[in-house]
C-alpha cells in the first residue's frame, strides 16, 4: 500500500486547505492536491492526499472513505498509479484518416 490517497466526490467549493484540516484530524499530511480543470481553473471534484506512513493511510482511509464533509460524500481509496494514455493522436499514426484512406472519396 502506498502512502497516497485518492479522494473522490469531493466538493467544487473545497479548498485544499479544507482537506488538508480534515485529512490532519487523523494524521499527518505531506500533501495535498485538488485535480482543476487546466482552462476554468474550476475544481473536476477527485484529487489526492498523501500521508506521512503507509499506516497513516490506512487508518485515514478507514476513518474518512464514506464519510460526509462539505455536504458530499467522500470516496477515500489507495491511489494507483497512472495509467498511459492514449489520445487521438496515438490512433493509426497520428491525426487524419491515415494514408489513402480518402481513395474513392470525391
Amino acid at each position: 500500500m502506498g502512502k497516497r490517497i485518492y479522494v473522490a466526490n469531493i466538493s467544487f467549493n473545497a479548498t485544499e486547505q479544507d482537506v488538508r484540516d480534515l485529512f490532519s484530524e487523523y494524521a499527518e499530511v505531506e500533501s495535498v492536491k485538488i485535480i482543476t480543470d487546466k482552462y476554468t481553473g474550476q475544481s473536476k471534484g477527485f484529487g489526492f492526499v498523501e500521508m506521512r506512513s503507509e499506516d497513516d493511510a490506512k487508518k485515514t482511509i478507514a476513518n474518512l472513505n464514506g464519510k460526509s464533509f462539505m455536504g458530499k460524500t467522500l470516496t477515500a481509496a489507495e491511489a494507483r498509479p497512472q495509467q498511459p494514455r492514449h489520445g487521438f493522436q496515438d490512433r493509426k499514426g497520428g491525426f487524419g484518416w491515415g494514408k489513402g484512406s480518402r481513395k474513392g472519396w470525391r
